[in-house]
């Protein structure tokens, strides 16, 4: 098996990490957090222009017929920009289960629609569904119409999240590859947003200066930094081949995806911790950038089943062999 990306990839990665750029995502996530969703609707839809909302939905219904590998390699760039609004639910879980049980709401998904998703216990609350064109319920096998209740906060500013009530039933299907989709797109974005606080950190360190010397000088600065790179280095494979395990439909593909989300966030929470050892006091304040990054990965640890769940399904999947 040749593991690793193609030149295809990349490209479509540069392209998205090239519109993202000239967004001024900070200030697109702060109108978001101040409840203004018009400018990260502007930029959701230059995303669907490119094809990032369509991935998984197949040609017939306006999308681009891809696989998880692309998926990932997508939502790791939106995760890099820290993108706000129900990434997972949009670009991986709604398009799984609509293709099961309303294939006809697929055309308007691929087109710039956004979509939440709340499938209790792992799942108990809908994110963002005010802002979302679509709300889906799951409830066991059965996906209905979800009625949003009172918005909750999340520890992630950009993250608001509801409680569903059943509404119109669309139908039945299993929920487990739709679930394993969420999880996997999570952790794509726990590893950009673990690859762009290493990032910012590093360059903090390069400038900062502290008894005469930039601190990025001193050994203990660069041995946390350099831990960081390694657990992100780590993780990436995992990604990767969990992506694969899910395309190939590989028995494994369930462990597969539960050891990435564990890897993934593992490293992106280590890169947050460092980033505010870092910086120091200033990493505290919803002045600095940094502030966005660290606070949508302490959301998306737990998000699509926490680590106890995911290190749970791999041990299982170990002592029942």
């Amino acid at each position: 098996m040749r593991f690793a990306l193609d030149s295809s990839h990349h490209d479509f990665a540069a392209s998205i990490d090239a519109l993202l750029s000239k967004a001024d995502m900070p200030k697109v996530i702060r109108a978001w957090n101040d409840g203004d969703t018009e400018p990260g609707l502007k930029v959701w839809q230059r995303l669907a222009e490119t094809g990032v909302n369509g991935l998984l939905i197949d040609e017939n219904h306006d999308g681009l017929g891809a696989d998880p590998v692309d998926l990932v390699v997508a939502v790791e760039q939106l995760g890099r920009h820290a993108v706000p609004g129900p990434v997972a639910e949009t670009v991986a879980v709604a398009p799984a289960l609509l293709a099961a049980v309303a294939p006809d709401r697929l055309s308007a998904l691929a087109s710039g629609e956004l979509a939440t998703v709340a499938a209790a216990p792992h799942v108990p609350f809908a994110v963002d569904a005010d802002t979302a064109h679509l709300a889906l319920l799951v409830d066991g096998g059965t996906v209905s119409l979800g009625i949003p209740g009172t918005a909750q906060a999340s520890v992630d500013a950009a993250r608001r999240l509801f409680l569903l009530t059943p509404g119109e039933p669309l139908g039945d299907t299993d929920f487990g590859p739709a679930f394993d989709l969420g999880a996997l797109a999570t952790a794509a974005q726990l590893q950009g947003l673990g690859q762009t606080l290493l990032e910012m950190t590093t360059d903090y360190a390069k400038q900062r200066k502290q008894f005469g010397r930039v601190i990025g000088q001193f050994q203990a600065i660069k041995h946390h930094l350099a831990e960081v790179a390694v657990a992100l280095e780590m993780a990436r494979p995992l990604l990767h081949g969990a992506a694969l395990a899910v395309r190939d439909g590989s028995p494994d593909a369930a462990r597969d995806v539960s050891a990435a989300k564990v890897a993934c966030g593992d490293a992106a929470y280590r890169a947050a911790r460092v980033g505010l050892q870092v910086h120091g006091a200033i990493g505290y304040t919803q002045e600095h950038d940094l502030s966005l990054w660290l606070t949508k990965v302490r959301a998306l640890v737990t998000a699509w089943g926490t680590p106890a769940v995911h290190r749970r399904r791999v041990t299982e999947s170990l002592v029942m062999r």
